[in-house]
């Protein structure tokens, strides 16, 4: 069996000014915004498991894609965007989500794998896409991602207040009125989006590191949605960026590292919280 080396690598400082770093620092800092202000509706909304999902029910589009020589972003996009529709059509309340999420889930990780076997360059991206990559990010995606991210801030400030009214308390909200399927929909497909962008970071295997676990430690540190959002967004972005620096000083896996430092941030929040709580 190969010894793993972590040796530190002195040239680390021109691998972070090589052009491909380049873009996954500014392809981090697209997704940490997106990740950050939707992880926080997705724990209000208690949807950690449809969020965590999507991932997954986005690798038949993946895998799929391959198969017909299209972006693996635009395959896992659309699959994502489908089952989010579902979902969110189907279940109106969180026990019905569950119930939805799960269903689709099976069916879509099953036929992720049956496209897999039928082609071997397929097989071959899978671990990339399980795991992600985001040192291959190219110009183009960083462009997809820069417009996901204004299209993502202009629509969150046209249903900003009916989203976090229902997402806060849902049968208040609509006795108020609040169209809540309208807002199951338009929350699902959002997520799509940004799950679609925060794949090639962590992968579909870790995405819940990026878009959950960041927002659960700001939950615990902010006492506002905004605080909250702005905090987990940052949170998000320095595990990034710290996992990005440290790959490039010792030979490990970005998205390795990117998850033990988001997974570091939410046990320091932890015990802060438990500190105040004596």
């Amino acid at each position: 069996m190969n010894a793993i080396d972590f040796s530190f690598d002195p040239e680390w400082m021109s691998t972070l000014s090589a052009p491909f770093m380049m873009n996954a620092f500014v392809a981090g800092l697209c997704i940490a915004l997106a990740a950050g202000v939707m992880g926080y509706f997705t724990i209000a909304r208690r949807s950690t498991f449809a969020a965590h999902a999507l991932a997954h029910i986005g690798l038949p589009g993946a895998t799929g894609a391959v198969l017909l020589g299209l972006p693996v972003s635009l395959g896992m996009g659309v699959f994502a965007l489908g089952g989010a529709l579902v979902i969110g059509a189907l279940g109106k309340r969180v026990s019905e989500r569950e119930i939805a999420t799960g269903t689709v889930l099976a069916f879509a990780t099953g036929l992720g794998l049956f496209f897999a076997r039928l082609s071997s360059s397929a097989s071959q991206q899978m671990q990339s896409i399980l795991f992600g990559s985001i040192l291959t990010i190219t110009d183009g995606q960083i462009i997809g991602f820069a417009i996901f991210d204004a299209l993502l801030l202009i629509l969150l400030a046209i249903i900003y207040r009916p989203l976090l009214f229902s997402s806060l308390d849902e049968q208040v909200a609509q006795a108020k009125g609040v169209p809540i399927g309208l807002m199951n929909v338009a929350f699902m497909a959002i997520m799509a989006g940004v799950i679609t962008i925060a794949v090639p970071a962590v992968g579909t295997l870790l995405i819940f590191a990026l878009v959950i676990t960041p927002a659960a430690a700001a939950n615990i540190l902010a006492g506002s949605p905004l605080k909250a959002m702005i905090i987990a967004s940052a949170l998000c972005l320095i595990s990034i960026w710290a996992g990005l620096v440290l790959s490039a000083m010792f030979p490990a896996p970005p998205s390795f590292i990117i998850v033990t430092i988001s997974t570091l941030f939410w046990a320091i929040a932890k015990g802060v919280e438990a500190l105040k709580s004596r």
